[in-house]
């Protein structure tokens, strides 16, 4: 069985909502975040100390983005995934890409400065300057998400699902108020996938059950510093 190693609503959530869309089988194990300073012997497993770790057989893979990807080509590459010979494969790459790389990236600068470090060490111009990084660079699906209800392939894909996740952290921290109008209305339909909806029930079920708070690792507690990470 394929286990996934999470924080909660961290990013290792791409790779929870893809498991839940495809419907595998896997063994949840839930870290307090950040893992690297609440669980040490997690570093054994993965030295960088971050989430999501995803082992499936031989594979141990840390990126959600590329799991995503792995999940779709090995379980459902009809359903989920788009094939090197379809027109929209170089699409779906991008896109796939995109989300973490271009997206997810300046998020995690607005998460920092304008949460994680102590106040007297927070960058408003930071947080300002990285959110319209975000939002310049999300505009850029309004035009797809304007005339095709997903971003490639006219169907649903892991591409949507690692997007996706970069829309669920804007409206975590806010940034979500600032979408253009396709991308809100791609944001409702996406989070009101079954699979989706599964996802965070299933998160804060393991959570509580395993002894983690069920806040999203958005909101650390008030002593939680990115210095000490």
């Amino acid at each position: 069985m394929a286990t996934l190693y999470h924080c909660v609503s961290a990013r290792s959530f791409r790779v929870l909502w893809m498991l839940e869309e495809i419907g595998l089988p896997y063994d949840l194990r839930m870290l307090a975040f950040p893992p690297r300073v609440h669980h040490k012997d997690f570093l054994a497993l993965n030295p960088r100390g971050t989430v999501p770790l995803f082992i499936d057989g031989a594979a141990r893979m840390t990126e959600s983005a590329a799991i995503c990807q792995y999940l779709a080509q090995q379980y459902a590459p009809a359903t989920f995934g788009v094939a090197p010979d379809e027109s929209y494969y170089g699409d779906y790459l991008n896109y796939l890409h995109m989300s973490d790389a271009t997206l997810t990236f300046p998020q995690t600068l607005v998460l920092r400065y304008s949460r994680f470090e102590l106040p007297e060490h927070r960058q408003p111009q930071v947080v300002e300057d990285y959110g319209k990084w975000f939002h310049a660079r999300l505009r850029t699906l309004e035009p797809q998400l304007a005339a095709h209800p997903f971003l490639c392939a006219e169907r649903f894909t892991a591409a949507d699902v690692a997007v996706g996740y970069a829309l669920m952290l804007a409206e975590l921290l806010g940034l979500h108020e600032r979408f253009t109008p396709a991308v809100a209305a791609y944001w409702l339909r996406l989070s009101a996938r079954d699979g989706y909806q599964r996802a965070l029930v299933v998160q804060e079920q393991a959570a509580r059950g395993q002894g983690v708070s069920p806040r999203p690792a958005s909101e650390p507690p008030g002593d939680m510093l990115i210095g000490k990470v």
